[in-house]
Protein backbone atom coordinates (compact mmCIF):
# COMPACT_ATOMS: atom_id res chain seq x y z
CA UNK A 1 0.00 0.00 0.00
CA UNK A 2 3.13 2.66 0.72
CA UNK A 3 4.64 1.11 -2.17
CA UNK A 4 1.35 2.88 -4.21
CA UNK A 5 0.61 5.94 -2.08
CA UNK A 6 4.65 6.93 -2.96
CA UNK A 7 4.26 6.35 -6.50
CA UNK A 8 1.41 8.30 -7.08
CA UNK A 9 2.62 10.93 -5.46
CA UNK A 10 5.28 10.61 -7.96
CA UNK A 11 3.64 10.78 -10.65
CA UNK A 12 1.19 14.05 -9.50
CA UNK A 13 4.90 15.24 -8.45
CA UNK A 14 5.80 15.15 -11.94
CA UNK A 15 2.84 16.84 -13.38
CA UNK A 16 3.37 19.57 -11.19
CA UNK A 17 6.42 20.61 -12.38
CA UNK A 18 5.29 20.04 -15.91
CA UNK A 19 2.39 22.52 -15.29
CA UNK A 20 5.07 24.53 -13.43
CA UNK A 21 7.61 24.44 -16.28
CA UNK A 22 4.98 25.65 -19.17
CA UNK A 23 3.71 28.45 -17.12
CA UNK A 24 7.61 29.50 -17.18
CA UNK A 25 8.61 29.01 -20.73
CA UNK A 26 9.32 32.00 -22.69
CA UNK A 27 6.80 33.69 -25.14
CA UNK A 28 6.92 32.74 -28.59
CA UNK A 29 9.46 35.40 -30.64
CA UNK A 30 11.08 36.33 -34.15
CA UNK A 31 14.50 37.58 -33.50
CA UNK A 32 15.59 39.40 -36.93
CA UNK A 33 18.94 38.77 -37.89
CA UNK A 34 19.32 41.99 -39.64
CA UNK A 35 19.94 44.95 -37.05
CA UNK A 36 19.36 48.11 -38.66
CA UNK A 37 21.92 50.85 -36.36
CA UNK A 38 22.19 47.95 -33.92
CA UNK A 39 18.81 47.92 -33.30
CA UNK A 40 17.88 44.61 -32.52
CA UNK A 41 14.58 44.39 -33.76
CA UNK A 42 11.70 41.42 -32.87
CA UNK A 43 8.19 40.08 -32.86
CA UNK A 44 6.82 38.64 -29.83
CA UNK A 45 3.78 37.08 -28.48
CA UNK A 46 3.33 39.27 -25.18
CA UNK A 47 1.49 41.89 -24.15
CA UNK A 48 2.56 45.44 -22.99
CA UNK A 49 1.48 44.59 -19.28
CA UNK A 50 3.83 42.00 -19.31
CA UNK A 51 6.99 42.99 -21.10
CA UNK A 52 10.05 44.11 -19.39
CA UNK A 53 11.13 47.57 -21.42
CA UNK A 54 12.33 50.97 -20.44
CA UNK A 55 9.67 52.41 -22.54
CA UNK A 56 6.66 49.89 -23.13
CA UNK A 57 4.52 51.83 -26.10
CA UNK A 58 1.06 51.85 -26.51
CA UNK A 59 -1.72 53.93 -29.10
CA UNK A 60 -5.26 54.60 -28.14
CA UNK A 61 -7.60 56.54 -30.57
CA UNK A 62 -9.68 60.18 -29.29
CA UNK A 63 -11.50 59.60 -26.43
CA UNK A 64 -15.11 59.39 -27.15
CA UNK A 65 -17.82 60.41 -24.69
CA UNK A 66 -20.14 57.70 -25.40
CA UNK A 67 -17.15 55.49 -24.11
CA UNK A 68 -14.30 53.89 -25.50
CA UNK A 69 -13.59 50.32 -26.08
CA UNK A 70 -11.13 48.13 -24.19
CA UNK A 71 -11.03 44.62 -25.30
CA UNK A 72 -8.06 41.70 -25.37
CA UNK A 73 -4.55 43.33 -24.59
CA UNK A 74 -6.26 47.48 -24.42
CA UNK A 75 -8.55 45.98 -21.10
CA UNK A 76 -5.69 43.87 -19.56
CA UNK A 77 -3.28 46.82 -19.64
CA UNK A 78 -6.06 49.37 -17.87
CA UNK A 79 -6.60 46.78 -15.58
CA UNK A 80 -2.92 45.95 -14.54
CA UNK A 81 -2.39 49.74 -14.65
CA UNK A 82 -5.15 49.96 -11.94
CA UNK A 83 -7.98 51.87 -14.40
CA UNK A 84 -4.79 54.45 -14.96
CA UNK A 85 -5.42 54.50 -19.03
CA UNK A 86 -9.07 55.04 -18.98
CA UNK A 87 -9.40 57.16 -15.44
CA UNK A 88 -7.15 59.81 -17.86
CA UNK A 89 -9.04 59.48 -21.16
CA UNK A 90 -12.81 59.41 -18.84
CA UNK A 91 -11.78 62.75 -17.14
CA UNK A 92 -10.78 64.43 -20.79
CA UNK A 93 -6.57 64.80 -19.27
CA UNK A 94 -5.79 63.22 -22.27
CA UNK A 95 -7.59 63.14 -25.48
CA UNK A 96 -5.65 61.50 -27.98
CA UNK A 97 -5.39 63.54 -30.59
CA UNK A 98 -3.07 62.45 -33.42
CA UNK A 99 0.70 62.42 -32.16
CA UNK A 100 -0.59 63.34 -28.17
CA UNK A 101 0.85 61.47 -25.60
CA UNK A 102 1.23 61.04 -22.06
CA UNK A 103 3.99 59.67 -20.50
CA UNK A 104 4.22 58.02 -16.82
CA UNK A 105 5.92 55.51 -14.12
CA UNK A 106 3.67 52.48 -13.75
CA UNK A 107 2.29 52.16 -10.00
CA UNK A 108 4.24 50.03 -8.24
CA UNK A 109 4.02 46.37 -8.91
CA UNK A 110 2.01 46.65 -11.66
CA UNK A 111 3.53 46.22 -14.76
CA UNK A 112 6.99 45.26 -15.56
CA UNK A 113 7.86 48.13 -18.21
CA UNK A 114 9.83 51.13 -16.26
CA UNK A 115 7.67 53.51 -18.47
CA UNK A 116 4.88 53.92 -20.09
CA UNK A 117 3.97 55.93 -22.62
CA UNK A 118 0.67 56.67 -25.34
CA UNK A 119 0.55 58.29 -28.27
CA UNK A 120 -2.48 59.30 -29.44
CA UNK A 121 -4.16 58.05 -32.94
CA UNK A 122 -6.59 60.67 -33.51
CA UNK A 123 -10.20 60.48 -34.32
CA UNK A 124 -10.85 56.63 -34.52
CA UNK A 125 -12.73 57.82 -38.32
CA UNK A 126 -9.79 58.70 -39.65
CA UNK A 127 -7.13 56.15 -39.11
CA UNK A 128 -4.84 55.60 -41.74
CA UNK A 129 -1.42 54.53 -42.65
CA UNK A 130 0.10 57.66 -41.87
CA UNK A 131 -1.74 57.71 -38.50
CA UNK A 132 1.17 55.32 -38.16
CA UNK A 133 3.68 56.90 -39.94
CA UNK A 134 3.10 59.86 -37.12
CA UNK A 135 3.37 57.23 -34.09
CA UNK A 136 6.56 55.73 -35.49
CA UNK A 137 8.21 59.01 -35.83
CA UNK A 138 7.45 60.44 -32.35
CA UNK A 139 8.25 56.85 -30.87
CA UNK A 140 12.03 56.88 -31.92
CA UNK A 141 12.75 60.22 -31.07
CA UNK A 142 10.90 60.24 -27.60
CA UNK A 143 12.81 56.74 -26.95
CA UNK A 144 16.13 58.68 -27.98
CA UNK A 145 14.51 62.06 -25.74
CA UNK A 146 14.35 59.39 -22.42
CA UNK A 147 17.66 57.34 -23.16
CA UNK A 148 15.33 54.45 -23.37
CA UNK A 149 17.19 51.56 -24.22
CA UNK A 150 14.97 48.64 -24.62
CA UNK A 151 11.55 49.94 -26.51
CA UNK A 152 8.35 47.81 -26.72
CA UNK A 153 5.46 48.97 -28.54
CA UNK A 154 1.65 47.51 -29.37
CA UNK A 155 -0.50 49.42 -31.39
CA UNK A 156 -3.81 47.24 -29.10
CA UNK A 157 -5.77 49.21 -32.32
CA UNK A 158 -7.79 45.49 -32.69
CA UNK A 159 -8.12 45.62 -29.41
CA UNK A 160 -9.97 48.83 -29.34
CA UNK A 161 -12.59 47.47 -31.97
CA UNK A 162 -10.68 48.78 -35.23
CA UNK A 163 -10.07 46.47 -38.28
CA UNK A 164 -9.51 49.13 -40.63
CA UNK A 165 -5.63 48.27 -41.03
CA UNK A 166 -4.16 44.52 -41.62
CA UNK A 167 -2.08 44.56 -38.11
CA UNK A 168 1.14 43.10 -40.12
CA UNK A 169 1.24 45.94 -42.65
CA UNK A 170 0.41 48.17 -39.44
CA UNK A 171 3.35 47.05 -37.91
CA UNK A 172 5.67 47.29 -40.91
CA UNK A 173 4.82 50.90 -41.58
CA UNK A 174 5.74 51.57 -37.56
CA UNK A 175 8.91 50.09 -37.76
CA UNK A 176 9.88 51.60 -40.93
CA UNK A 177 8.73 55.42 -39.79
CA UNK A 178 10.89 53.95 -36.07
CA UNK A 179 14.23 53.35 -38.24
CA UNK A 180 14.03 56.09 -40.44
CA UNK A 181 13.34 58.51 -37.13
CA UNK A 182 16.03 57.27 -35.46
CA UNK A 183 18.65 57.30 -38.09
CA UNK A 184 18.14 61.58 -38.16
CA UNK A 185 18.95 61.00 -34.95
CA UNK A 186 22.04 58.64 -35.17
CA UNK A 187 23.24 61.68 -38.10
CA UNK A 188 22.68 64.55 -35.73
CA UNK A 189 24.43 62.83 -32.69
CA UNK A 190 27.31 61.80 -35.30
CA UNK A 191 27.21 65.83 -35.98
CA UNK A 192 27.59 66.08 -32.29
CA UNK A 193 23.93 68.38 -32.87
CA UNK A 194 22.67 66.20 -29.66
CA UNK A 195 23.72 64.18 -27.35
CA UNK A 196 25.27 60.22 -28.14
CA UNK A 197 22.96 57.79 -27.47
CA UNK A 198 22.15 54.36 -28.55
CA UNK A 199 18.57 52.60 -28.80
CA UNK A 200 19.52 48.27 -28.88
CA UNK A 201 16.18 46.85 -29.21
CA UNK A 202 12.55 47.30 -30.23
CA UNK A 203 10.22 44.59 -29.63
CA UNK A 204 6.83 44.39 -31.02
CA UNK A 205 4.22 42.94 -29.73
CA UNK A 206 1.30 40.85 -31.44
CA UNK A 207 -1.46 38.37 -30.68
CA UNK A 208 -1.49 35.07 -31.83
CA UNK A 209 -3.23 35.67 -34.79
CA UNK A 210 -1.31 38.16 -36.26
CA UNK A 211 2.21 36.84 -35.45
CA UNK A 212 2.99 35.29 -38.43
CA UNK A 213 1.69 38.31 -40.54
CA UNK A 214 3.72 41.04 -37.94
CA UNK A 215 7.37 38.69 -38.56
CA UNK A 216 6.55 38.71 -42.89
CA UNK A 217 5.56 42.32 -43.13
CA UNK A 218 7.97 43.85 -40.71
CA UNK A 219 10.58 42.00 -42.16
CA UNK A 220 10.31 42.86 -45.50
CA UNK A 221 9.91 46.64 -44.28
CA UNK A 222 13.26 46.11 -42.60
CA UNK A 223 14.86 45.22 -45.76
CA UNK A 224 12.92 47.92 -47.42
CA UNK A 225 13.98 50.62 -45.13
CA UNK A 226 17.39 49.82 -44.77
CA UNK A 227 18.00 49.71 -48.32
CA UNK A 228 16.60 53.35 -48.66
CA UNK A 229 18.53 55.04 -45.63
CA UNK A 230 21.43 53.70 -47.70
CA UNK A 231 20.83 56.47 -50.11
CA UNK A 232 20.30 59.17 -47.73
CA UNK A 233 22.34 62.69 -48.48
CA UNK A 234 25.26 62.38 -46.23
CA UNK A 235 26.11 66.28 -45.78
CA UNK A 236 26.29 67.82 -42.80
CA UNK A 237 22.66 69.41 -42.13
CA UNK A 238 24.57 73.08 -40.95
CA UNK A 239 27.11 74.62 -42.90
CA UNK A 240 30.46 75.20 -41.59
CA UNK A 241 31.22 77.58 -38.85
CA UNK A 242 33.32 80.64 -39.96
Amino acid sequence: MKTKVFALSLVLAVFAARARAADTSSPKENVFATVPLGVQLSIKMIGPYTQDADLQIICLFKHKNSGDTYQGAAKATDEHLNGLLSGLRNRGEFAGELGETILFTPPKDSIPAKRFMVIGLGDETTLSLDSLRVVGRIAAREAVRLKAKHVAWAPVIRDEGNSTIEVGLGDRTFTEQFLSAYDTEKRLQAQELEPKFNIESLTIEAGPAYFDSAVKQVGEGIDSVSAELGHRDTTPYCSATK
